[in-house]
């Protein structure tokens, strides 16, 4: 998962970002409000953490931009207010759910991975398509009822094309969802390249057919056609 943390409090931001980054996600991290403006109009992250109470702005106006930009990522509100004012607030200009501070790292991933599992598929773990199937959160694979094993990446890199399946979808735009906003000043995506190729060779081992498709000059598609 590629998650944006909106928060200003430093011991609960760095234990957030410990917590979900050891489990191999991609974190990155906003202590206001403009630098959270700045990322979520350049980037897509499969859930935004959001505290109300920033030093320089409401975090619900961020909400608001969200909308306006009609972008789709998960929203999870963090904050220590709990009147049922602002959870409304919160819900209706179009966050996911509304976790109430303080809490156990275990709820906030557990419903982080709810939100993402509605999201993205459908509200259900596994993820099928043809001989292949991937169950996101225990992140183990199939194909022809056989498991396979692959690399945290390349695990990354098949549940990102099984979610843009029939879509194609740009070098910059992979590199983006597996490493983060650090790969902005990277012009060089062989790197993705050797990942893709890699992916391709294990799942044809494992008798699968060829679904990633190179799009000459913009990436790849991951179709069944």
């Amino acid at each position: 998962m590629k998650i944006l943390v909106i928060e200003d409090e430093q011991a609960l931001y760095e234990s957030i970002l410990t917590y979900f980054t050891g489990e191999g996600n991609v974190c990155e991290h906003a202590p206001d409000f403009n630098s959270a403006i700045q990322k979520i109009e350049l980037y897509h992250y499969d859930c935004i953490l959001l505290d109300l109470g920033l030093p320089d702005g409401e975090g619900l106006e961020l909400l608001s931009r969200l909308k306006k930009l009609n972008k789709k990522d998960g929203v999870l509100i963090i904050s220590a207010r709990h009147s049922l004012d602002d959870r409304l607030a919160g819900l209706d200009l179009g966050a996911d759910d509304y976790l109430v501070k303080p809490f156990h790292l275990s709820e906030l991933k557990a419903r982080v991975s709810a939100i993402v599992r509605r999201k993205n598929f459908d509200g259900d773990n596994v993820i099928r398509f043809n001989e292949i199937n991937v169950d996101v959160f225990a992140m183990t694979i199939t194909v022809n009822n056989k498991p396979l094993s692959l690399t945290k990446k390349e695990f990354d890199l098949l549940v990102y094309f099984l979610s843009n399946k029939n879509k194609v979808v740009t070098k910059n735009a992979m590199a983006e969802h597996l490493w983060g906003d650090e790969m902005d000043l990277s012009d060089d995506f062989d790197f993705i390249y050797t990942h893709v190729k890699n992916l391709k060779k294990k799942l044809a081992e494992a008798t699968c057919k060829d679904y990633i498709k190179s799009v000459y000059g913009i990436g790849y598609k991951f179709t069944a056609i």
